[in-house]
């Protein structure tokens, strides 16, 4: 296990969200049944975010060159510091 920590971490940190997802939702069904847990325990991901990857791989691709949709994420810092 601890050699698959090794080996996989570095590529699921350098990753976007999306495709740490999606990695990791093949990574999973790759593996097959325990494949989510397995995933969970290596990565540190959560299970629910593994699942999502693999239901995503069995979408068709939508791209809009977004991570997050419209209006998604945290405020940004500029409109945080008109606030004050």
């Amino acid at each position: 296990m601890a050699r698959e920590h090794r080996a996989l971490n570095p590529l699921i940190a350098a990753a976007d969200e999306r495709t740490r997802r999606l990695l990791a939702g093949f990574l999973a069904r790759q593996h097959g049944r325990g494949g989510i847990a397995l995933v969970a325990r290596i990565t540190g991901l959560d299970r629910n975010t593994i699942a999502r990857g693999r239901r995503e791989l069995r979408q068709p691709s939508r791209s809009s060159g977004r991570i997050r949709l419209p209006g998604a994420g945290g405020q940004r810092v500029e409109k945080k510091a008109q606030r004050s």
